[in-house]
């Protein structure tokens, strides 16, 4: 095993138990590392400071365990039944949710590594060198943990996975074989998910609690679901006996699954049947702008990533402003917007700044009713809060 020696000083990260070692605080390599490989983490004394991925580039390692501790063969399996323990405990292994995240990252002490369950299938994403070259181990600790419930693996690391590191990058069935239309309930709603050609790993599990907090505000409400993908919001308004439920994307593909996914939980008798839902496959941004004033009493405005790394934060501010300004003017007195922001370079503050000034740019009267963020399946790990990347509020515009 090789290892990596800290420059002086720069280890006191790592007794703060913070994941990341960036390239700057290195001092010297010692033995052949190649990228993905398990190393061994030294101050410049000797002492050992931990274990962890090595990668090529500015995060170059990220850690996987902190101490002197050995690296034991154990180390998936404790890692994997810490993490089912939480959602066990939580309610999400059982009952009228079948889909969570199991694995969330620096959250569980796994840099680099995602783990979605749906119903009996497990989807992983590897955003690292080290996670993609460990799915063997990962694929055999998923069939330890839930045994014969666990049907299939999905790999979907082809976007996520270091494209320069050299790896064969193609999505595919670690284990088992695709299941005949997959479809999950969440909080007893039915939910067709495509993980195979969907965003992510195919539905975004992160914004449950909030899609329910949709629901309790929906009654008798004219609802606007902007950037809807499949439905999540759009679905749990009309469970919530919204009067009426416009769904806006730019994807066809996204908008067929989204009208099967609301004819199935009207068979179903999930919610009325007689609640118009119309959908509008056009630009989201567009669509807000050349509404009519005053035709909706909820919105849900929910882009995707406007920032991918810093270089883009200004620009991506700049764009939160425009479309939450267009928002809020258009939106009936007494209307209420959920908006947000899935960008980790867009902290918190930043973010209800730029919402302040779309507000004053209005001239409405804006209240927060509630600050939102990503739900206990999606933990934040209290040394590592560049965890927190969703942020939400739900404004109140008279």
């Amino acid at each position: 095993m090789g290892r990596v020696i800290m420059r002086r000083g720069r280890e006191e990260s790592l007794r703060r138990f913070h994941p990341w070692i960036f390239s700057g605080g290195i001092f010297k390599t010692e033995g052949v590392i190649n990228e993905g490989d398990v190393v061994e983490v030294c101050s410049v004394n000797g002492e050992r400071l931990g274990f962890g991925h090595y990668q090529i580039g500015s995060i170059t390692v990220r850690m996987l365990s902190f101490g002197e501790a050995d690296f034991t063969p154990d180390f998936w399996k404790r890692r994997f039944e810490a993490a089912y323990k939480l959602r066990r405990s939580l309610g999400l292994t059982e009952g009228s949710t079948t889909a969570y995240r199991l694995i969330h990252g620096e959250g569980d002490s796994l840099p680099g590594l995602i783990v979605d369950i749906y119903n009996n299938s497990a989807v992983i994403q590897a955003h690292t060198a080290g996670m993609f070259l460990s799915r063997d181990i990962i694929v055999e600790t998923l069939k330890e943990l839930f045994g014969s419930k666990l049907t299939s693996v999905y790999d979907k690391s082809a976007t996520t996975a270091p494209f320069k590191a050299g790896l064969d990058l193609a999505d595919g069935y670690l284990y088992g074989s695709a299941p005949d239309n997959p479809v999950i309930l969440e909080n007893g709603i039915r939910f067709s998910v495509d993980w195979e050609g969907g965003q992510k790993t195919g539905f975004f599990l992160d914004q449950r609690d909030n899609r329910q907090l949709v629901r309790n505000y929906s009654k008798g409400k004219r609802v606007l679901n902007l950037f809807c993908y499949t439905g999540g919001f759009s679905l749990y308004a009309l469970a919530g006996g919204a009067k009426s439920v416009d769904s806006v994307d730019s994807s066809q593909k996204a908008m067929d699954l989204l009208s099967y996914n609301v004819e199935q939980n009207r068979e179903a008798s999930l919610f009325p049947k007689d609640i118009p839902h119309n959908s509008f496959t056009t630009d989201a941004i567009e669509f807000v702008k050349n509404s009519k004033p005053d035709v909706y009493d909820l919105m849900i405005v929910d882009p995707p990533a406007f920032a991918k790394h810093r270089g883009a934060l200004s620009n991506a501010l700049r764009a939160y402003q425009r479309l939450n300004a267009a928002a809020i003017e258009k939106i009936a007195p007494g209307g209420i917007i959920f908006t947000y922001s899935c960008s980790q370079v867009v902290d918190k503050t930043a973010f209800a700044q730029t919402i302040f000034s779309a507000a004053a740019q209005t001239g409405r009267n804006v209240r927060i009713l509630h600050r939102l963020t990503q739900p206990a399946d999606h933990p934040v790990n209290i040394y590592h809060p560049e965890g927190e990347y969703l942020k939400g509020l739900v404004l109140y515009v008279d």
